[in-house]
């Protein structure tokens, strides 16, 4: 590893610690809004519903940034010699959100992170659209309820895509580290968990 692929993996993961929702309850509501929410989940969809407009939208760019920033400058420099190296620089910024050095216990899913991180590798489009389009499928087609289920649906179909469809193995690599990383934060949440199920979006 060179010190260049080292310091892109350490700055990734130190921007990905950055809780974007919790940042903006401070900002925009004065308080920790994720002590409101039953999960306590510093995630976009918290910080819409109990930050706000304002602090959901600041909090998703924030997500979405700080995965999309490590990936984009990292393509950008030189080629590395280990192309290897682009997986965990992939990964880094996903981890840091999962399990942020100074809280471990208390991190998010790394979902919107995810995005964009994807992001940056265009124009590597495959797990963007993959990832995006299952989430749509199950969200708009074939509902699955409640999130928890459809995140995990969502993660292990787009992971078994990506291999299937994306030519670069590194990018492949990547993918699956994030998959792995996200799955493993859900399975370990302790967060109440709703009745599984599935229906048909035009059928109530």
């Amino acid at each position: 590893m060179e010190v260049r692929d080292a310091l892109y993996i350490i700055f990734g993961y130190l921007l990905g610690s950055i809780l974007f929702a919790r940042l903006g309850g401070l900002i925009f509501k004065k308080t920790d809004i994720m002590a409101e929410s039953p999960d306590k989940n510093p995630g976009t969809m918290n910080a819409f519903t109990y930050g706000g407009f304002r602090c959901g939208v600041f909090t998703l760019c924030g997500d979405l940034l700080k995965g999309f920033f490590p990936v984009f400058l990292y393509r950008s420099g030189e080629l590395p010699e280990n192309p290897l190296m682009l997986s965990f620089v992939m990964a880094a910024p996903i981890l840091g959100h999962i399990l942020p050095f100074y809280d471990i216990k208390h991190g998010g899913k790394g979902i919107a992170a995810t995005f964009g991180c994807f992001l940056g590798l265009l124009p590597h489009w495959i797990p963007l659209c993959v990832l995006a389009g299952i989430f749509i499928f199950f969200s708009c087609v074939v509902k699955i309820n409640p999130n928890y289920y459809r995140t995990v649906a969502t993660y292990i179909l787009a992971a078994i895509c990506t291999v299937w469809l994306e030519p670069n193995h590194y990018i492949v690599f990547g993918f699956l580290l994030i998959a792995a990383s996200v799955l493993a934060k859900l399975f370990m949440s302790a967060e109440e968990k709703e009745h599984f199920e599935v229906k048909l979006a035009w059928k109530h």
